[in-house]
């Protein structure tokens, strides 16, 4: 109990710090913001290291690809990766809720960053124009996007069906999706005390090419992240 009040207590604080001290990086070009990201990501993995003795294993860099452009599709079972996949990857884009950029200061961080915002099961003109700008984000920039196809965070065990617009995304950008398998959710699960003494794994799975039909490409990408979770867990 008392580890897990320390931890809460440093990350939280150490998030806010970096927020203020960043906050004239909204007058200065992305890339300082961006910086301000990553050094989130790994006062995150240093306060879970430090507070609840956590080791996080990084498994399959070596199939990072890294002939072209690509987009990046995670298992989502805690805050923990939307911190640190910043500091794997080049400051990958997030895409949203859009109530998340009406947050004080932490909102204006992720307008700054070029985050995308969605409204959730609404049709609106924001959400008709979502893969235009997607497909403008990945023409004019070497960011990957990042999208968690689950839709929100699950406890390790759930295997519930990914969301389709997953599909939809692969099959309007037509480019490569690294897929990810993270068991962060045993560590730091969304709800209730942090484990200690555990390991985070972080799993960087074969790319999945462009090309499949979008049935066929979710399928795969599902059996791969879920089959892969099924081993760390």
């Amino acid at each position: 109990m008392i580890r897990n009040f320390l931890f809460l207590l440093f990350f939280f604080s150490g998030i806010i710090l970096i927020s203020i001290i960043f906050i004239p990086s909204f007058f200065l070009p992305q890339k300082i913001v961006l910086f301000g990201g990553k050094i989130m990501g790994y006062w995150a993995s240093f306060c879970l290291r430090i507070f609840l003795s956590t080791k996080i294993i990084i498994k399959g860099k070596e199939n990072i690809f890294k002939n072209g452009k690509f987009f990046i599709a995670s298992s989502h079972q805690s805050m923990f990766e939307t911190f640190y996949l910043q500091t794997i990857f080049n400051s990958p884009v997030f895409i949203l809720k859009k109530e998340l950029l009406m947050i004080p200061i932490f909102g204006w961080y992720l307008k700054k960053i070029g985050s995308i915002s969605i409204k959730r099961n609404k049709i609106t003109k924001e959400n008709l124009g979502f893969f235009d700008e997607i497909l403008k984000l990945i023409n004019t920039s070497n960011r990957p996007l990042i999208i968690f196809p689950q839709g929100t965070r699950l406890l390790p065990e759930d295997r519930s069906p990914f969301k389709k617009g997953a599909s939809r995304i692969y099959e309007e950008l037509k480019i490569v999706c690294q897929p990810i398998a993270i068991n962060s959710g045993y560590t730091w699960p969304k709800s209730g005390l942090k484990k200690t003494n555990s390991n985070l794994t972080i799993s960087i799975l074969k790319p999945i090419e462009a090309g499949l039909s979008k049935e066929v490409f979710l399928r795969k990408l599902e059996n791969d992240i879920y089959s892969e979770l099924d081993v760390l867990n």
